[in-house]
């Protein structure tokens, strides 16, 4: 593997130019250029007026940028951000975007922990960000970087690109400790071509994508592909599942990415069955487990667009279930087939390989794994061990070879007697008719074991904890059921869409 520092801070890696993703980009925005690519609230962008515009910033930003270097950008879901990475990236350095929706504490360590020697700024968060921070002399207000670029050239400039260059530093976690820096080089570009070309073939010329989720995360990838090929990206600040489907109506959207937990909330809205939403060709989803039966209500729902895929920033793409295989209800409780150019291991507790059917931890070599961790040898060591990426989800591979998660290895609870699958659980307690959501997950019990909790949107008629009780205990056993359920009327979710169970526990523990 490339070490997780190649080419920072000690000047440009002796590699030749690779060509990025920005340089696919700018090709793509030269051509018809009167064509709608960028849109955010009320503003309409041009491919013409995007591509000059990072052409501007690029020879703006010359000099204080150059290969080898970090920038960091504290930002939301704005065209600027997007324009501004882009032209960060042709002049050769890398680029770091914390989650618009972490703590200042938290960006304040992820702009430490990557020793930026830029960093630019939109977010309202970004001043106590950088009282937090260590102080870093090149700083920008993207507004201000903008305004000088205005007069700038739009003459186009070379990628300067090196192969072994950091090129993308994308942050988990960074609530507690030390944040998780998951690393790509300029040289993943080619690696990734494979995906690139799966997920380009979604996108036709006249292809519409909604962002309504951080582009610091999966949505900023895709649009980055839709606008590769040809189509047009549609941002909004944050999801609000009312705003989404207006938006859906109101601009044709054809594309999109949604976690599960999202999904479900697009499913309670009470406008989901009165929005036009025949625009829509496809959904990709994953970043989360889905529930197989209100997957079922979506594609009944909405129609026949999903397309759920299965992968993890550190090793790339893994498997997917395409939207013919959604007509099958027993396939919405997997996550579909191994994608070809992936190979997969399951291995049992004994470190040995697991047998059909038989669950262990999913050990995965894509050829599109991360560069390492950021400045953790040892953690990246322990993660990449001879090419294969242990992703820390525990999984089982059927006779049919569909892939079925169960879940993750650290969300296990040990219990006296076993352990919980809490991802099984969650589907178990969803298996009543009025549970719109669950969550479980596991809190100290005092003798080195853990109790079983539960919190759960209901629906209507609301189900009792005691009949949740005895669905479980019927269904899975008395070992099972939750020491205690807590109904809510929304999950808490993280700034990516997740379901934020650390929220949930410390609201449980105080």
């Amino acid at each position: 593997m490339v070490a997780a520092t190649t080419g920072v801070h000690g000047g440009s890696s002796s590699a030749g130019h690779a060509r990025s993703d920005v340089e696919e980009i700018l090709d793509a925005l030269g051509t018809h250029r009167d064509r709608e690519v960028l849109v955010h609230a009320d503003r309409r962008w041009t491919a013409g007026e995007v591509a000059d515009t990072v052409h501007r910033l690029a020879h703006t930003l010359d000099g204080r940028v150059r290969p080898g270097t970090i920038v960091a950008l504290l930002a939301g879901n704005t065209p600027e951000v997007l324009m501004a990475r882009w032209a960060v990236n042709l002049l050769g350095a890398g680029a770091t975007q914390p989650h618009d929706g972490l703590s200042a504490a938290a960006q304040a360590r992820i702009v430490d922990d990557v020793d930026a020697d830029l960093v630019l700024t939109q977010s309202p968060h970004a001043v106590d960000v950088l009282e937090r921070a260590r102080p870093v002399e090149a700083r920008a207000l993207v507004p201000d970087l903008l305004a000088a670029a205005a007069d700038a050239p739009a003459t186009p400039i070379h990628g300067r690109t090196h192969a072994g260059d950091v090129a993308t530093i994308r942050h988990t976690g960074g609530t507690t400790g030390h944040p998780k820096g998951i690393t790509y080089t300029f040289g993943h570009h080619a690696r990734a071509a494979t995906i690139h070309r799966t997920l380009s073939r979604l996108a036709a010329e006249s292809a519409r994508l909604l962002v309504a989720t951080p582009i610091a995360h999966a949505g900023g990838g895709l649009a980055d592909r839709i606008l590769a090929g040809g189509g047009t990206v549609v941002l909004q600040d944050r999801f609000d599942a009312g705003d989404f489907l207006a938006a859906v109506e109101r601009e044709r959207i054809t594309h999109t990415w949604l976690l599960p937990p999202l999904m479900y909330r697009l499913l309670d809205h009470p406008a989901l069955d009165r929005t036009d939403l025949s625009s829509l060709r496809t959904v990709i989803y994953g970043g989360a487990p889905a529930n197989a039966r209100r997957m079922a209500e979506a594609h009944r729902r909405i129609g026949p667009v999903f397309t759920q895929f299965y992968g993890q920033t550190e090793a790339g793409g893994i498997s997917v279930l395409t939207p013919a295989e959604h007509d099958r209800p027993d396939l919405l409780a997997t996550v579909g087939r191994v994608v070809p150019s992936t190979e997969i291991a399951i291995i049992d507790a004994g470190g040995s390989p697991a047998g059909t059917g038989e669950c262990g931890e999913l050990w995965v070599r894509t050829g599109t794994e991360m560069d390492g961790y950021w400045k953790q040898p040892e953690l990246t060591a322990g993660t990449i061990v001879d090419g294969w990426v242990r992703t820390g989800d525990v999984a089982r591979l059927d006779a049919s070879g569909y892939l079925h998660l169960v879940d993750r290895v650290k969300d296990m609870v040990v219990v006296v007697g076993g352990h919980v699958y809490t991802a099984e659980l969650e589907d178990t307690l969803m298996e009543h008719p009025g549970v719109r959501q669950a969550a479980v997950f596991g809190a100290p019990d005092g003798d080195g074991t853990e109790a079983v909790h539960a919190t759960v949107v209901p629906g209507s008629p609301a189900p009792s904890a005691d009949d949740l009780a005895g669905l479980v205990a019927q269904r899975a056993g008395d070992m099972y059921v939750p020491r205690a359920i807590r109904f809510v009327e929304e999950l808490p979710l993280t700034g990516i869409g997740k379901t934020d169970k650390k929220r949930l526990r410390a609201e449980l523990t105080g």
